[in-house]
């Protein structure tokens, strides 16, 4: 009995592997396409320390976002990159200027850095070679922002859209006192406070800011391998994109309110890729989005803000996409060959903006984008007003029994006329007179109440690689999304 059991093992396990190994065989081959983060796109990183401006300072940052090659994440968020401060430039004599009239005499610089190593999570490290960069005007946050529930009820409607307005408005002023708060409960206080105080010096030591954002490009691509591809996840690949999805990408084409003209071209490359409900590849990343701008206005005086508007009309895919169809075609919806369906039409608008500017950016519905001014600006006038009546203040000192003995001193008045004036030697200087600690008073307030009321209000910027959110509007039969010649095709939605 035991002798043909072992007969049969032994029998049934060829044939037992022939069938397993016969669905591999003739299943669909992989296909294979490289990992490589190309030239010129950006890796979006913050610094973790503060970074002496000195000439080879070592520095290290912190991947932002994650970094993706075609269909897949390369680089997570949290990736530790290295690098040095390059060299030290100086800043523009019209920035020198201002600064020492707001009483600051250090001969201020810029520090390019360059990112020379990436350190994976696995502790693998990869030479890198950026372009260097002094870093953007913004700082990111230690605090993660809470999340919101996606669960919760949409009010529609007049006046279910009055109340979300009014928890918008209340959220914001909630918002703008924790960030006023963070100067002293927040992670890293104490740096904050000394940083604020040393900046206030005549002459003072200069630092990159922790938490001070980087893009930078590379300057060579970065390899990651490859990797392969099961063809029916590129069923569905060069198809128009479900409408309504939001797509991720970095702008090509700097732009602004000021500089940029209607009808210019905007050209943007998708950051990271778009897949369908079911997780099949329809744009990858690298995919080019064309458009144009529609509206640009300059901001004008009395803080009338500069605006911006401009849309994306067409797509090309990457040139990967050709060679992967060539190699095993890809039955599509249209069934057109693969140089046919690398650019087609399409419709998409902004969704969500990120500044490169100083001020933050608004977009509204139809994907406009303004730039908001904080409303703090008034308090600053109003404060201006106080502490230049303070400074002018030439009572007459008396005694305890009321008679007059002189004149008051002033010197809480004059101190504060001399500090909005012209800072902490502004504070020094005027107690020498009066006169002077009013004169830095009246100062101080003329420039403050100019710059809260009458100013041009602030222009729209968006850098080269600045991160943008673009919503497809197509709603369009897909015969007519696909059309070879994109020319002739209709564009998708509303104009």
């Amino acid at each position: 009995m035991r002798v043909r059991l072992g007969i049969l093992v032994f029998a049934f396990f060829p044939l037992s592997a022939l069938v397993a190994a016969f669905p591999a065989e003739s299943g669909s081959p992989q296909q294979e396409t490289p990992l490589v983060v190309p030239a010129g796109a950006p890796l979006r990183l913050y610094l973790t320390k503060r970074a002496r401006k000195r000439t080879g300072a070592a520095v290290e940052a912190k991947v932002l976002d994650p970094v993706y090659a075609f269909d897949r994440q390369v680089i997570p968020v949290g990736a530790v990159v290295l690098g040095k401060v390059n060299r030290l430039q100086s800043i523009p004599r019209w920035q020198r200027v201002r600064a020492i009239l707001d009483g600051d005499f250090t001969p201020l610089h810029r520090a390019p850095i360059e990112f020379t190593t990436l350190v994976m999570p696995d502790g693998h490290r990869l030479p890198l070679h950026t372009v260097e960069n002094a870093g953007l005007n913004s700082i990111v946050s230690s605090r993660r922002p809470k999340k919101q529930s996606s669960t919760a009820p949409q009010n529609t409607g007049v006046l279910g859209t009055g109340k979300q307005k009014v928890k918008d408005a209340i959220q914001g002023q909630i918002e703008r006192a924790k960030n006023i708060s963070d100067m002293v409960r927040g992670p890293n206080k104490l740096e904050r406070i000394e940083d604020y105080l040393v900046a206030k010096l005549p002459y003072h030591p200069q630092y990159v800011r922790r938490g001070t954002r980087f893009d930078a490009e590379l300057l060579d691509p970065l390899s990651f391998g490859s990797a392969s591809v099961p063809p029916e996840s590129l069923a569905l690949i060069g198809t128009q994109p479900q409408a309504d999805s939001v797509a991720h990408a970095r702008l090509i084409t700097p732009l602004g309110s000021a500089s940029s003209k209607a009808g210019e071209m905007v050209e943007a490359v998708l950051a990271e890729p778009v897949f369908s409900a079911d997780h099949k590849l329809v744009l990858p990343e690298g995919t080019r989005l064309e458009g144009t701008v529609v509206v640009a206005k300059k901001a004008r005086l009395f803080h009338r803000s500069g605006q911006l508007r401009f849309n994306f009309r067409e797509i090309e895919l990457p040139a990967e996409v050709a060679r992967l169809q060539a190699t095993a075609p890809i039955a599509t919806e249209t069934e057109k060959p693969a140089q046919e369906t690398l650019k087609f039409r399409t419709q998409a608008n902004l969704q969500a903006a990120e500044s490169t500017g100083k001020a933050p950016l608004k977009v509204d519905s139809e994907g406009g984008v303004q730039a908001k001014e904080s409303k703090t600006r008034f308090l600053a006038a109003v404060a201006s007003v106080m502490i230049a009546r303070r400074a002018g203040d030439n009572d007459t000192a008396r005694n305890q029994s009321g008679q007059a003995i002189g004149q008051d001193p002033n010197v809480g008045g004059r101190t504060m006329g001399g500090g909005f004036g012209f800072g902490l030697l502004g504070s020094a200087i005027a107690q020498s007179s009066r006169y002077v600690g009013a004169a830095f008073g009246y100062y101080g307030m003329a420039w403050s109440l100019y710059s809260a009321l009458i100013a041009r209000g602030a222009e729209v910027q968006f850098g080269r690689n600045a991160m943008v959110d673009i919503r497809f509007n197509t709603r369009s039969e897909p015969a007519a999304a696909h059309s070879p010649k994109s020319g002739t095709a209709p564009a998708a939605g509303h104009q």
